[in-house]
């Protein structure tokens, strides 16, 4: 497993914030690992993975919140 990216504590939007940032300097097809403990993250780490063209490879419950397993996709072609 990927290093797990803690983001526990802080609330939306900062987990797809950091998110996002995170993934940006990452190469497409690299994991991220995020746990999370805002309620919304549920509904909105699948939506940003879907939007900003990322596999969501794993969602579960963990200590108190979710844990996320994104693979970054490929960049958009210009």
């Amino acid at each position: 497993m990927s290093e797990i990216y803690d983001l526990r504590g802080l609330n939306c939007p900062l987990p797809v914030l950091k998110t996002r940032k995170r993934l940006q300097s990452m190469r497409a097809g690299e994991r991220l690992t995020i746990e999370t403990t805002d309620l919304l993250a549920a509904l909105d780490i699948p939506a940003f993975c879907q939007e900003d063209g990322h596999r969501l490879v794993e969602s579960t419950a963990a200590n108190g919140g979710h844990r996320f397993v994104i693979e970054k996709g490929q960049p958009p072609a210009a």
